[in-house]
């Protein structure tokens, strides 16, 4: 850890931010939400909310913070005493994902760019385990990382007003999937039928920080099969204990 980082600092008069290196890779989010369960249960009685993104901890209080410099120094104490090595209990869901040209908006234009034909382009998105680095943005989006780097492309210049719920999509090195229907920027590649948030469940999105995702390509007939499903209640996202 460099002597620059943890840099811990108050955000308004309700929450503190610990700011990490900028390093997105799993052994760094690893030691992140490894600290975020130990402030978690440290601060229990406190009854914070703690976010993590991909190099920060924002540590909520329900209450105005009285002291501000005191209460950085604790959190900073808290940080030290956090020698903390184990591993992570994460899980590994399987989505399912049509790619059929009426969801997969941008295809062709990737196909184009990089000099790639559809098929290969969804063989490639499907290949790799990917890691939920944080949720946000939306409630219940995943940022996911472990792109192919052969997919790796930039936003859209212009975004698009509406980008329909369940979309798929590309921007940058990431991909990830908008559980609500919204603007977005992101070269959208397919749709998946699965619902990501749910106010009234607990948590409210399944899948968290640290888990992993595969992604399966399915036929349009199939995505109505799963929609049809998930509106009756009988349909549930598959899942298990990953072991990396």
């Amino acid at each position: 850890m460099s002597a620059d980082y943890p840099q811990i600092k108050p955000m308004g008069d309700k929450a503190i931010l610990i700011d990490f290196e900028p390093n997105i890779d799993e052994k760094s989010l690893e030691k992140l939400l490894n600290l975020k369960e130990f402030v978690e249960n440290e601060l229990v009685e406190d009854k914070v909310e703690v976010i993590n993104t991909f190099c920060s901890l924002l540590i909520i209080y329900t209450h105005t913070i009285e002291n501000v410099y005191d209460k950085v120094l604790a959190i900073k104490d808290l940080v030290s005493r956090a020698n903390i090595v184990k591993n992570i209990d994460s899980k590994i869901f399987d989505i399912p994902v049509c790619y059929e040209e009426e969801f997969g908006l941008d295809l062709e234009y990737i196909s184009k760019d990089k000099n790639l034909k559809i098929p290969e382009i969804i063989k490639i998105h499907t290949a790799p385990v990917y890691t939920v680095y944080f949720i946000g943005f939306l409630p219940g989006f995943l940022y996911l990382g472990g792109l192919d780097e052969r997919l790796v492309i930039s936003r859209k210049i212009s975004p698009r007003m509406k980008v329909e719920k369940g979309a798929v999509g590309i921007g940058e090195n990431q991909t990830g999937i908008y559980p609500k229907t919204s603007p977005g920027g992101w070269q959208i590649i397919g749709s998946s039928p699965v619902s990501f948030f749910d106010k009234n469940s607990n948590p409210p999105c399944e899948i968290l920080a640290g888990d992993k995702v595969r992604f399966y390509s399915i036929s349009k007939p199939e995505y109505l099969q799963i929609s049809k499903k998930i509106e009756q209640g009988k349909f549930q996202l598959k899942s298990e204990k990953y072991h990396g």
